[in-house]
């Protein structure tokens, strides 16, 4: 789980950069992005099924496809589109705690809602300090990107954990 999760922040941000400067790398980094959604979602699926991975394989998909739109409309100075697609953003975060929080119940949704929000918050920081030209609060931001990206993973690898443990 950590290493999709480090995955994710890691290949998010190379997609923001890429989207935000216009790199000539973004044909093959935005399904290198999406990869990630399918590899989170068949993490689940030997807990929980094939329709449920997928499940959340769509919602992570979700998840990032607004990423990209939100950046994209920031930087194109758009600020109707980009409070929507931030608003859209945080009710896709919704309906991933609310459904993983559905499948297990040792996932404490609460606290986990917040580490979410906390990780749409950091990254959009991120596409800021980006478009703004703020390299050094650009990479600052990284450790606290990272670091809550492997807290979600190590309490969803938790409440798995909990859920099955014969499995472990």
């Amino acid at each position: 789980m950590r290493t999709l999760w480090e995955q994710h922040v890691t290949w998010t941000i190379i997609a923001i950069r890429s989207l935000v400067y216009g790199l000539p790398d973004i044909d093959a980094v935005l399904p290198r992005l999406l990869q990630n959604a399918q590899d989170m979602g068949d993490a689940l699926k030997p807990f929980y099924g094939a329709a449920a991975g997928d499940a959340y394989g769509q919602l992570i998909k979700e998840h990032l496809v607004i990423a990209a739109d939100l950046v994209k409309a920031a930087k194109a100075g758009d600020q109707a589109a980009a409070a929507a697609a931030e608003k859209k953003w945080y009710a896709n975060g919704d309906q991933i705690v609310e459904f993983l929080s559905r499948l297990n119940p040792y996932l404490p949704k609460e606290e986990f809602r917040k580490m979410f929000y906390q990780h749409l918050a950091l990254t959009k920081a991120e596409a800021v300090t980006l478009l703004q030209k703020d390299y050094k609060q650009s990479v600052q931001l990284y450790d606290p990107i990272e670091k809550g990206a492997l807290a979600m993973a190590d309490m969803l690898s938790s409440a798995i954990i909990n859920q099955f443990p014969q499995r472990f």
